[in-house]
């Protein structure tokens, strides 16, 4: 059976279950998951607007991850999108001990409600959304500014979607704090190899948070930009097997010494290669951003657009940051002395239109 196409909107609520399972099967994230439940209860009940908050570790609240519809204003709303629904919040409480959707019909009168009427929310529908261990992880909401009898009709869709989806997105909830995993460990992992190569504190955030605004400006999506963030971490992990008198090495390395620092490179490669969450576009990052545009740089001489993008993106950046920073054999450039170097490099080792957009960036920051 061939998938309905994104945009159709299935007649029956079987049908709406079938496609919104299908839809969630090949999302890339849990965002991305949740916005055609968040649709169709909007389209398909009363609520005039419906929400996924997301537990974040980091701060033990619930955080708006994908909305639909009209959301409330005031300052309350903004305070909440700020700062996420806190664990205390009596639906919060209501929603760790329930194994159901939560249904209120006039929150004014439900103490488990509590605090939504502030907010202008006169009816409710709020469906848990637990982990493999049973911790709650994330809760589905759906509103209406008056109070609203929810109907057996809309119960049944609510329950069925929401029964569906939530499955899917504790699956996809396991799978984002296990990419927060592989993150923390990969810039670990880059920040070890910046003290042993002695490059100047910082270097591995700075440079990847100018390509992450770098691939923003140029329209790399989030995925994107996390398989260049990934790659920028492990850009030279390959060396690790460099031996110390080749990278602390003070002046110009001799032809062998160049060598063998080159081949950090394929070496890079096939370190990363070995890691089976990484993404081919990370990997990019780490064989490719020694490429020149002219196809005179190294490991395999690529040139143009056969070098990939994400490398192209890091190249750059990578430069500039080596370039203002003090390292142990020069002094830092101005930022006028490196904008004139990767202007006079921009066709020979660098893109031209990723060197217009990083100069028009630190332009645009006022730089210098």
């Amino acid at each position: 059976m061939s998938a309905l196409p994104a945009r159709e909107e299935p007649a029956t609520p079987h049908d709406l279950s079938l496609h919104l399972t299908r839809l969630g099967l090949t999302a890339s994230d849990l965002g991305v998951a949740m916005q055609p439940v968040l649709d169709a209860l909007v389209s398909r009940t009363a609520a005039v607007g419906a929400g996924y908050f997301q537990l974040r570790d980091t701060t033990l609240t619930y955080h708006a991850r994908a909305a639909s519809g009209d959301m409330p204003q005031g300052p309350l709303m903004e305070a909440l999108l700020a700062h996420g629904l806190p664990p205390e919040l009596p639906l919060m409480g209501a929603l760790r001990s329930a194994d159901h959707v939560l249904y209120f019909e006039d929150t004014r009168t439900a103490p488990d409600a509590a605090g939504f009427p502030d907010l202008g929310v006169m009816a409710l529908t709020a469906a848990p959304v637990r982990d493999q261990g049973g911790r709650l992880v994330g809760a589905l909401l759906s509103h209406v500014f008056t109070p609203h009898e929810w109907s057996p009709e809309e119960r049944g869709l609510v329950g069925t979607v929401t029964g569906l989806l939530t499955l899917l997105a504790a699956r996809l909830d396991a799978e984002e704090r296990e990419r927060a995993a592989h993150e923390s460990a990969l810039r670990a992992l880059g920040l070890m190899l910046e003290a042993r190569d002695a490059e100047t504190q910082g270097h591995t955030d700075r440079v990847t948070a100018l390509a992450l605004r770098l691939g923003r400006a140029l329209g790399l999506n989030e995925v994107e930009l996390r398989d260049l963030r990934w790659g920028a971490y492990l850009h030279d992990i390959g060396k690790v097997g460099v031996p110390d008198a080749i990278l602390h090495h003070p002046g110009a390395l001799d032809a062998a010494a160049r060598a063998r620092m080159q081949e950090h490179v394929a070496e890079g490669g096939r370190l990363a290669g070995q890691l089976p969450f990484l993404p081919r576009a990370a990997l990019d990052v780490v064989m490719g951003h020694h490429e020149h545009w002219n196809g005179g740089g190294y490991p395999h001489g690529l040139a143009g657009e056969a070098i990939p993008l994400h490398a192209r993106i890091f190249a750059a950046c990578d430069v500039y940051d080596a370039l203002t920073s003090v390292r142990p054999y020069k002094r830092a450039w101005t930022h006028a002395e490196a904008a004139a170097e990767l202007q006079r490099s921009s066709g020979t080792h660098f893109d031209p239109a990723v060197v217009t957009a990083l100069l028009r960036l630190l332009e645009e920051d006022g730089t210098d």
